[in-house]
């Protein structure tokens, strides 16, 4: 069972992600907060596996609860938040968040972060997604690598070349930023079908999330 806290100073969100979360049988909703310091607390008295909390917060804000919670060790952290800005997305992985939602995800989009973050996983919001590789193609560049676009690894070619044309469709509009719920409907494919490519592309790539699979694309010269 996967022990969840919930965070946010306004109580009809909070009972919208309980619901969402109660009706799973691998999840339990065992504490809420209204604000950081109360979700610090809750994290440490209820043996929390996962953290839902706001940025947004009266008194001590989402940013640093994360950085006290993580810090302990006492649960993942999860951001869910109204608002898209780049600021909270890179103050929340730098305090150590492992993942991060907008409020206007699917609610299959919250359960899905719930279960990946519990296991070790971390997920982001197609949206932060976007973000964090343009930050990543941002940055300095290596010494110039060969005008064609193969990854130079032996590992790395085997992985590409082990993919099918249906997971190098998936893995396009992964790196695209495209939710599952939208994969499908670019693909004309069930739900479940995308998550079980999803899965395939991160076991063959060994990613540990669409993050890595996303910046596995690029690297491979699959995206785009």
């Amino acid at each position: 069972m996967i022990r969840v806290l919930l965070a946010d100073d306004h109580a009809l969100v909070r009972s919208g992600f309980a619901m969402v979360l109660s009706v799973e049988d691998d999840i339990e909703v065992v504490a809420q907060a209204a604000d950081g310091a109360q979700a610090v607390a809750a994290a440490q008295a209820h043996d929390v596996d996962v953290a839902l909390l706001d940025v947004q917060m009266p008194g001590t804000d989402g940013i640093e609860a994360t950085r006290r919670i993580v810090g302990t060790g006492c649960a993942r952290v999860v951001i869910v938040t109204t608002f898209d800005r780049e600021d909270y997305l890179f103050d929340a992985l730098a305090a150590g968040a492992s993942g991060f939602l907008l409020k206007n995800a699917d609610p299959d989009d919250l359960v899905e972060a719930v279960r990946a973050v519990a296991g070790g996983h971390a997920l982001l919001a197609p949206e932060a997604t976007l973000r964090v590789i343009r930050a990543l193609t941002a940055a300095p560049a290596p010494p110039p690598a060969p005008a064609a676009p193969v990854p130079a690894d032996p590992g790395q070619r085997r992985a590409a070349a082990s993919l099918t044309e249906r997971e190098h469709e998936v893995l396009r509009l992964v790196a695209e930023g495209l939710s599952n719920a939208e994969i499908a409907q670019r693909l004309f494919l069930g739900p479940a079908t995308v998550k079980t490519h999803v899965s395939n592309i991160l076991a063959k790539t060994g990613s540990r999330d669409r993050v890595q699979a996303v910046v596995f694309a690029h690297r491979a010269g699959l995206a785009g």
